[in-house]
């Protein structure tokens, strides 16, 4: 039957605007989503139809492969792109594809559609691909469109962060495509006889389904199933026919025209029948199933062994053919069992997807290839093992997995080349911290200086150096961490890996002995990185220059790392890292205020690393603390409970502190409060914590009946401890800490800073501390104002702290997206706020509000 397409006029014309503004050079992002068989795909062939005769369409398909193809769907383009993208896509150089792009689809006298189809099948490169693009592509001439589906994202699904990215562009539209109306499956069953109302009972208006049912004729005897219905359409084919469907239904795309040939021997005119009976789609160049659920309806029914047998017939025209696709070398192999091909091919595209930034395919490549129990040498099963780790770190896949793959990997090396052993046994030690483990990482690391000293390979002891000096910084134990880093650098300073590797280590160390060459330091170390193209070691630099800024309660400054660093390790996929800098955001978010944005950012670390997993209790369980929401107790109980294997001063002191907060705050903590975990912490912080770690478990000993001496410690809390109350509040204030600024005030003994205090909680929503301050008030007999006059205190037109600060921006002619930026919340967030502001503030522009809140006088905070 025909493809007629209904009840898709708006979002044919919202392409076809869309297409017009990229001709004027306004490209934009479309993102069209819905159901299998709602239509994606017909939507996208329509599109033809209604865009300018100057417009380039380009579809690019990504396949339900097992471990889908490295950049598949824009290689689909090699041939309809010029000849500097098509040689990058060809040698699959992820930084040549990023540069050939933007020249691709720079031609001011070509606007382009370019489609990727089904983006919740693509690979990691190919979703960096797409990052890189949504952020441009409001200038360019270019409408990047890109269909999905929209139910089968799993919350940690891969597509979720570049839907996250494409939600902050000021340039998207979303066409979310709805099921038919019983009208429109009315008229689509006019012409057939159907009992249109029965149709769309069964179909429930699915496109697809309907279409099915339609075409097979009497609606009253098809079942209900779209597997039985391609099932009956397939008992009107001939034998040939049929067999040549089946051959072509274990490849999951687009099947080309040699391949075609090459699987279907009677030829290509033996699909005709099939073609009538709306099956397929045929082209000169290609034939397609019509829908993907018909394909994989044929493929579910064949029996095992003809399935096995229709794969080894596709496996070997790939491999007779020159320019092999390895992603569907291993598939098919897979699928036909042929284990000795997906050991010789597993491991090169497992390199391949690496190389290309796709670890996730690369950790699927590897694991089937190990899972064939290949008979190897030592050594090459060795590689095979440690390349399983380290990317399975990259991912952040679970660190006892990661560990036990590291370990064999050491095994397997152990009696062989010392230098492989060395260099196994400094990658076993890092991975091993990264589990919670640090005990064993700190005798790897030692194990692995000795073995490499005895080899007189530099370059390797310089980076088994780096990583002592690493542990050495990471416990606190700053002299031992310099000496290291200095030999390292000393040794691996030709050897850009190396060289930021040990930097970082040394701007670490000399956090506590020389802030502005601790910063200096560190930012070298991220030069080095980025010049080098080093993804690690620059997402490192990243955490470590946002931790110092936190540490020197620079939010600003940290706010723009956190937006340069995400950025690079969404693009990058270094999901490990991702989800660190996840938490470091969360922590600002927390000390600004933001405490919805904080929980949703430290969330998507829960199932991280244990060290990151603490950190992340920690901010949610704080969080929760100071809104009053029930399970803050438990969670800084498990955040505890997970640092202390870890042994280290940054993580036992955020969740000791925040229990001795919550005994104040609540009585769940138990009568002897958080005394316990604190003086722990602290004795482990006095010799080996932060600044702002010793400071604040000081002062919450002090307040447990317990006071230490603080060292000369300037922190707030310091200040806090030391009963200065309004130096450490006007410390939190100008660092914009929200929430300590009012508990800073609790402790004046002047009932107006009380009530400022209590302006500030009720902002805030923190109703544990403001209802111990309202409690205080009333002890002192003081009477509580309600409402507005209360918040008035604050700020004279009752703006947010957040609200406030983003009129200020305003006011410095900053756009929304810009603030956005700057803040590190989502541009949808930031209208909220500033159409709250505008009411607040009584005017009707953005001019306007500026003025009056300069007339309040509120643009100098």
């Amino acid at each position: 039957m025909g493809r007629t397409i209904l009840e898709r006029d708006d979002e044919l014309a919202a392409l076809a605007e869309a297409s017009r503004d990229a001709a004027q050079g306004a490209g934009c992002v479309l993102l069209v989503c819905g159901e299998a068989g709602i239509g994606k795909s017909s939507l996208v062939e329509a599109v033809r139809g209604v865009l300018p005769a100057e417009t380039r369409l380009l579809v690019g398909y990504c396949d339900d492969l097992a471990t889908p193809r490295v950049l598949g769907p824009l290689r689909d383009l090699i041939g309809a792109v010029g000849p500097a993208l098509t040689a990058a896509l060809r040698r699959g150089d992820r930084g040549e594809v990023l540069e050939a792009l933007r020249e691709e689809f720079g031609w001011a006298n070509q606007p382009t559609v370019l489609v990727v189809e089904d983006v919740h099948w693509a690979d990691e490169a190919t979703l960096d691909v797409l990052r890189y693009l949504v952020r441009r592509a409001a200038r360019l001439p270019l409408v990047l469109v890109l269909t999905y589906r929209d139910d089968e994202l799993r919350p940690d699904h891969p597509l979720r962060h570049l839907l996250g990215l494409a939600s902050r562009s000021s340039r998207i539209r979303r066409l979310r495509l709805a099921r038919l109306t019983v009208s429109a499956v009315r008229r689509l069953s006019a012409a057939t006889g159907a009992d249109a109302d029965e149709v769309f009972a069964v179909t429930a208006g699915n496109p697809y389904f309907v279409a099915e049912i339609l075409a097979a004729g009497d609606v009253t005897a098809v079942p209900t199933t779209i597997a039985d219905a391609v099932q009956a359409k397939l008992a009107q084919l001939d034998p040939a026919t049929t067999d040549a469907l089946e051959h072509l239904a274990v490849v999951p795309s687009t099947v080309r025209r040699w391949l075609v040939e090459a699987l279907v021997g009677a030829g290509p005119a033996v699909l005709a029948p099939a073609e009538e009976h709306g099956l397929l789609t045929v082209t000169p160049e290609q034939v397609s199933f019509r829908h993907e659920l018909t394909r994989r309806a044929i493929a579910d029914s064949m029996p095992a062994t003809r399935r096995m047998a229709a794969n080894r017939r596709v496996l070997a025209a790939i491999l007779a053919r020159p320019g092999i696709d390895v992603s569907r070398v291993v598939h098919h192999a897979a699928q036909a069992g042929d284990s000795d091909v997906v050991v010789v091919y597993g491991p090169v595209a497992a390199r391949e997807a690496a190389a290309a930034g796709a670890h996730r395919e690369a950790v699927a490549h590897l694991r089937l290839v190990l899972d064939q129990h290949p008979v190897l040498d030592r050594a090459a099963e060795a590689d095979l093992w440690e390349s399983l780790a380290v990317e399975s770190y990259t991912i952040n896949a679970p660190a006892g997995e990661v560990q036990a793959a590291q370990r064999r990997a050491v095994d397997l090396r152990h009696g062989g080349d010392p230098r492989a052993y060395g260099a196994s046994l400094r990658w076993f030690s890092r991975i091993s911290w990264w589990a919670g483990d640090p005990e064993t990482g700190n005798a790897a690391a030692d194990e692995a200086i000795a073995v490499l000293t005895t080899t007189g390979d530099d370059d390797l002891l310089a980076m088994a150096l780096s990583n002592k000096s690493q542990l050495h910084a990471l416990a606190g134990r700053d002299a031992e961490a310099i000496v290291a880093a200095e030999r390292a650098i000393a040794l691996g300073k030709d050897n850009p890996a190396t060289l930021s590797h040990a930097l970082n280590n040394r701007g670490m160390a000399l956090r506590r002995i020389d802030e502005a060459a601790s910063l200096s330091t560190l930012e070298q170390s991220l030069r080095v990185a980025l010049a080098a193209d080093e993804t690690e070691h620059a997402c490192r630099a990243y955490v470590n220059l946002i931790l110092h800024d936190l540490e020197l309660l620079r939010l600003d400054t940290a706010g723009r790392r956190l937006a340069d660093g995400i950025e690079f390790a969404e693009r990058t996929e270094f999901l490990m890292y991702w989800r660190y800098l996840q938490v470091a955001l969360g922590s600002v978010h927390l000390a600004s205020g933001d405490w919805d944005e904080a929980e949703s950012a430290a969330a998507n670390a829960l199932d991280a690393s244990p060290p990151v997993r603490c950190a992340a209790l920690t901010v949610i369980g704080r969080t929760r603390l100071r809104r009053g929401e029930p399970g803050a107790v438990e969670t800084l109980r498990a955040a505890w409970l997970t640092a202390v294997p870890l042994g280290e001063a940054q993580w036992l002191g955020p969740p000791a502190a925040a229990l001795a907060e919550a005994a104040m705050l609540t009585a769940a903590v138990g009568e002897r409060g958080a005394t316990d975990e604190l003086a722990e912490a602290y004795e482990l912080a006095r010799g080996f914590g932060s600044a702002s770690v010793r400071a604040e478990l000081a002062y919450w000993l002090g307040r447990a009946g317990r006071p230490v001496d603080r060292h000369g410690l300037t922190h707030p809390y310091a200040l806090l401890a030391d009963g200065r109350w309004r130096d450490a509040a006007e410390a939190w204030r100008v660092a914009g800490y929200r929430y300590e600024y009012a508990f800073a005030l609790t402790e004046s003994p002047d009932t107006d800073d009380h009530l400022t205090a209590l302006a500030v909680l009720e902002t805030l929503r923190a109703e544990p501390l403001a209802r111990l301050v309202r409690e205080r008030l009333r002890e002192q007999g003081t009477r509580i104002p309600r409402g507005p006059t209360l918040t008035t205190r604050v700020n004279p037109a009752g703006l947010t702290g957040r609200q406030a600060e983003i009129v200020r921006l305003l006011a410095r002619g900053l756009t929304n997206a810009e603030i956005a930026g700057r803040l590190v919340v989502s541009v949808r967030t930031v209208d909220s706020h500033v159409a709250a502001a505008m009411t607040k503030l009584r005017s009707r522009t953005r001019k306007e509000a500026v003025a009056r809140a300069r007339d309040l006088g509120l643009l100098t905070g």
